[in-house]
């Protein structure tokens, strides 16, 4: 990293990536920090990597139906994945953020589509998707970081291995919430140091069992599971306002 000015703003980026609870709390409501899915500091490829998605804004996303910034794009992640609250265009924290993929991503082509960027697409497996055989993936080779309870695991008051779901854990508006996003984070990256070893169809099945649980609500909530699914959450992949186990998600 540069030793000036500019290095100073791309540091302080780099560790408001690292410890999101510590040096962007306000901006945060759950017990996640950047690097939980964006591992080695955002730099590990198929891990949605900074450096990839910060020369593919400006770009259109379906998510919100128009163009979005490179700013936007960090305020999503705050709002959906953080569970909290999106900084202002130009606040502090969002200038160190984009400082710091400014500075991952010297020398790549702008506009470009760089190998490693976002989550591998895994192809759908040969039997659908399921609860019980994610269940048994998870206790095998998931809830030793996890926790049997999905809960993740704390030290020192830091997070170490993030909670799939519940309260403390990313909310319904996020992208990990659907399953094909989540099987291909899932496929590539864990168990952790052990990316790859899962088959596609034991990565579909955790990554529904993962997502048949419950969390904090879309933000874009307008009252209405049902209607709040069918503008926001309309895909095969979303179990938002689907009934797992006799309890319809969404509706807590």
């Amino acid at each position: 990293m540069p030793d000036d000015e500019f290095g100073k703003i791309v540091r302080q980026g780099e560790q408001i990536f690292i410890n999101t609870q510590k040096n962007a709390g306000q901006f945060v409501g759950n017990s996640l920090n950047c690097v939980n899915c964006h591992l080695d500091a955002g730099r590990k490829s198929n891990s949605s990597p900074l450096w990839a998605a910060y020369i593919s804004y400006p770009a259109y996303r379906s998510k919100n139906k128009h163009v979005n910034t490179f700013a936007e794009r960090l305020q999503g992640c705050f709002r959906f994945s953080m569970n909290g609250k999106a900084p202002a265009f130009g606040d502090p924290t969002l200038v160190a953020l984009e400082s710091y993929a400014y500075w991952l991503a010297t020398g790549a082509p702008v506009g470009g589509t760089l190998e490693g960027r976002g989550y591998p697409e895994v192809k759908k497996p040969a039997q659908p998707a399921d609860y019980a055989r994610g269940e048994k993936v998870y206790q095998q080779k998931c809830a030793l970081c996890h926790g049997a309870d999905g809960q993740g695991q704390a030290s020192a008051g830091k997070t170490v291995f993030p909670p799939l779901w519940g309260e403390k854990s990313f909310n319904w508006g996020a992208g990990m919430h659907d399953i094909k996003n989540a099987s291909g984070f899932i496929k590539a990256n864990m168990p952790l140091g052990l990316g790859g070893t899962l088959t596609e169809q034991e990565a579909w099945d955790v990554a529904l069992f993962m997502d048949s649980h419950e969390r904090p609500q879309d933000p874009r909530f307008n009252g209405s599971v049902e209607e709040t699914r069918k503008k926001y959450h309309d895909s095969p992949t979303s179990l938002y306002g689907k009934s797992v186990n006799g309890h319809v998600l969404g509706a807590k």
